[in-house]
């Protein structure tokens, strides 16, 4: 079948609305856990004084968030998503950190609503690869960054150095309620594919750029330069398995939709699956540290 990248717009967007309430709930462990991907980003954008940055497909904004205080005083953020659930998070997060130089806005990265060489620094966490054209996005992205302004962005690694994703696919997989390698994961779809090759397209999905070669050609081809690319390890700790369970339910919308449609006796089947799969990520108390890998990259317009 061929891609519909206007039913994926549409269902991206329903689905990320419904997702939110859950990321809200669950903003603290995903705060603590990409924590190092944030701070890497911010680091590689070196934001200064005056300076005014956009978060694309921002989430909750915790990225832009860190920004905003080392722009601060007369520069600012904008924190943008194309959920207004999302952006109402980041809002309510915003103000309990006391930061006011944010602005909050309803954009598309494929068609960023901001004028030419507005921006000097965008962000974009875990986005391009979810969004049905990254390099129609990329190049927007370049439009609004001012010549040599900076961008940095993060998408994920292989799915199999991301057992969070991938045990959950395997566990949905091996009841026949998801397809084989498929990853359960905090992205758009269940049936995400794997990482396509350097220069072929790719389904959107989670690790849809999962490759290093892939990601440094989209921005080469939409006319980034000083392009640098690392790798950063990820942990997700859960104090326990019914932890793990409730906040992959409430993060991935694909993963509770495909649990939650079973009968009560598969379900069950399913958890079980799950966490004798964790099972080498349990230490004696019970406590999960499952680990992940996200690569990072940064470049200039």
């Amino acid at each position: 079948m061929s891609f519909d990248a206007n039913a994926h717009r549409e269902s991206s967007l329903e689905n990320w609305q419904d997702a939110a309430a859950g990321w809200v709930r669950r903003q603290g462990a995903m705060r603590e856990s990409a924590a190092p991907v944030s701070h890497w980003m911010v680091e590689a954008i070196a934001p200064q004084p005056g300076q005014r940055v956009l978060e694309l497909a921002a989430g909750l904004g915790e990225t832009a968030l860190l920004a905003a205080e080392l722009v601060a005083p007369v520069g600012g953020v904008v924190i943008s998503d194309q959920a207004e659930a999302m952006l109402e998070g980041a809002r309510a997060r915003a103000g309990e950190l006391g930061l006011s130089n944010i602005e909050f806005q309803v954009l598309n990265a494929e068609w960023i609503d901001l004028p030419l060489a507005s921006v000097d620094a965008v962000l974009c966490r875990w986005g391009y690869m979810l969004m049905a054209d990254p390099a129609t996005a990329l190049a927007e992205t370049r439009r609004v960054l001012r010549p040599g302004g900076a961008l940095a962005l993060a998408v994920w690694d292989a799915l199999d150095r991301n057992p969070w994703a991938q045990l959950p696919a395997q566990a949905l997989a091996e009841r026949g309620a998801a397809p084989a390698g498929a990853p359960a994961s905090s992205g758009i779809s269940a049936a995400a594919h794997g990482p396509a090759g350097p220069l072929e397209a790719a389904t959107p999905g989670p690790f849809a750029l999962a490759s290093s070669e892939r990601v440094s050609t989209l921005l080469a081809d939409t006319g980034f330069t000083e392009i640098e690319l690392d790798t950063i390890d990820v942990v997700r700790r859960h104090a326990s398995f019914e932890d793990f369970w409730e906040t992959t339910l409430d993060l991935s919308r694909s993963f509770h939709d495909a649990v939650l449609a079973r009968p009560d006796e598969e379900i069950a089947e399913i958890r079980d699956a799950l966490e004798r799969l964790l099972a080498p990520y349990t230490d004696a108390a019970g406590a999960l540290s499952v680990p992940g890998r996200t690569l990072v990259a940064a470049a200039r317009a």
